[in-house]
């Protein structure tokens, strides 16, 4: 009896560290909000220890906010504390983005430590901190159509490759079909804007060649097969090209079943986004291409469509949840019809439509 009644006073006593609250808002955001894989991983990456080793890599991790904060009680955690942490990660060379998120990271885990139901602190010592001014975006730099096209024409002739010369008949036909397939998903990509977990999660019971349309219900967290981003799914209409390509695929003659993947290896299994992010930058390479990330194949599609559609309907194709995302698409581009606008107010005969890319940043 005196036993429990000493375990049941210590634990009356006990507070709660930062590190303890940690494990229990990561717990509840993993099973109860049921968060993307992809993003309990960024999360759990802020919150791990100092001197965890990294999966891939001699690096460990540098744990800030662990090695400062999770021996204290969190209840005891000040605002004056917190910011101290904060300016600390500015002096060491960190992003105004990556401050930020150590900041975005501590006010979330306490104002769950803030709830009725947790530890009912009285208040969030991180709200009341000061949130990093980031610097605005890069200007968007993508490719054009001929340069996508020079992309395809390379990966099609195997120049995508880091492998030594084949050997054998079967061997050869086997690259020759992958190389093909690489120059597809890379137009794919170009064509439609997907994003690329939504392409190599992307089966064929989801293809419509006959109305064309995709159905977009697909993709990858962390290697895990999710819902796209957003939770929402979404139609896409197929251009002419991103048709004929898939069509393309169609006819290779295996993995062609509703449940096969559209992009599959040569066992039918999905494709593997970081070697086919190597492929595509070898790719590049070998066109003569100026560096741009694969993802810079979604902004193409973005910022072309926006050339001649109207901000609604850049949205929905590239199925962002709000315009102000898709603005930045649509201020990238000056529409022929603006320029030929702003000549007749100034009383001049509109000169002849450009063609080509606009002047943008490279890189």
């Amino acid at each position: 009896m005196i036993a429990r009644a000493q375990v049941a006073r210590e634990e009356a006593e006990h507070k709660v560290t930062v590190r303890e609250l940690a494990a229990q808002w990561l717990e509840w955001v993993t099973e109860v909000r049921g968060a993307k894989p992809s993003t309990v991983q960024d999360y759990t990456y802020l919150l791990r220890e100092p001197g965890v080793a990294y999966r891939r890599g001699s690096r460990t991790s540098a744990g800030r906010i662990m090695r400062t904060l999770g021996d204290r009680p969190a209840e005891e955690v000040t605002t004056a504390e917190v910011s101290r942490f904060l300016r600390g990660l500015d002096r060491d060379g960190l992003s105004a983005r990556n401050v930020n998120k150590h900041r975005q990271v501590l006010v979330a885990l306490f104002t769950y430590g803030c709830r009725a139901d947790t530890l009912e602190l009285a208040m969030n010592p991180a709200a009341g901190t000061d949130k990093r001014r980031e610097a605005a975006p890069a200007a968007l730099d993508y490719y054009e159509v001929e340069e996508v096209e020079a992309l395809a024409r390379a990966c099609e002739a195997g120049q995508q490759r880091n492998a030594p010369p084949a050997i054998g008949e079967a061997e050869q036909a086997a690259r020759a079909r992958e190389d093909h397939q690489d120059a597809e998903a890379f137009r794919l990509l170009f064509y439609t804007g997907l994003r690329l977990g939504e392409i190599i999660t992307l089966r064929w019971e989801d293809v419509d060649l006959g109305d064309r349309l995709l159905l977009v219900r697909r993709g990858l967290s962390a290697g895990e097969e999710s819902t796209p981003k957003g939770r929402r799914h979404r139609f896409v209409p197929l251009s002419t090209p991103a048709a004929a390509a898939l069509a393309r695929l169609s006819a290779r003659g295996e993995f062609t079943g509703t449940d096969d993947y559209v992009l599959a290896n040569r066992f039918g299994r999905r494709l593997d986004d970081s070697a086919l992010r190597q492929r595509y930058k070898r790719g590049c390479q070998a066109a003569g291409l100026r560096p741009v990330k694969l993802h810079g194949l979604r902004h193409s599609a973005g910022s072309l469509i926006a050339r001649t559609n109207d901000p609604v309907f850049v949205r929905d194709f590239l199925g962002h949840a709000k315009l102000s995302t898709t603005d930045r698409y649509v201020s990238a581009e000056l529409r022929p019809e603006e320029l030929e606008r702003l000549d007749r107010a100034f009383g001049i005969e509109p000169a002849p439509r450009p063609s080509g890319r606009s002047s943008r940043a490279a890189g």
